[in-house]
């Protein structure tokens, strides 16, 4: 089953044709893994290459996936630490993989790697809070 936020989520939404349309899956209750393609849309300062942040994105997004399984429950970004290892040219799929390491009361802890066909890009780490609608 594809894991959607909603229809114009920059990171998985169907309709928002500028996003990453990262398609995602469970594959366990605190594990995702999924795939985008990288457009020219995502270039940054190099020409031809993806911006680092379109890698974090793809990262947070996963793992925003990872600590919520149930989708009544909506957390938002507190920290994010990311680490890129190598450059990635556009119009080639990025896979991604993200899991909850632990919960602290009302903050979670994840994880998350991301790799081409060819090379591993990238990982990180990031803190979440659980959203309290007003």
């Amino acid at each position: 089953m594809a894991l959607v936020h909603h229809e114009l989520c920059f990171g998985c939404g169907r309709t928002n044709l500028f996003g990453l349309l990262l398609e995602a899956e469970r594959t366990g209750s605190d594990a995702v893994a999924g795939r985008c393609f990288v457009k020219q849309d995502h270039q940054g300062s190099h020409r031809g290459l993806v911006h680092e942040g379109i890698l974090a994105t793809a990262m947070v997004e996963a793992m925003a996936f990872a600590c919520v399984p149930d989708a009544d429950l909506e957390i938002y970004l507190r920290r994010l630490e990311v680490r890129v290892d190598t450059l990635v040219g556009v119009g080639q799929f990025i896979d991604v993989e993200a899991r909850l390491e632990r919960r602290e009361g009302s903050e979670l802890h994840a994880t998350a790697s991301a790799k081409t066909e060819a090379d591993y890009v990238c990982s990180a780490s990031g803190s979440f809070a659980l959203w309290q609608k007003t």
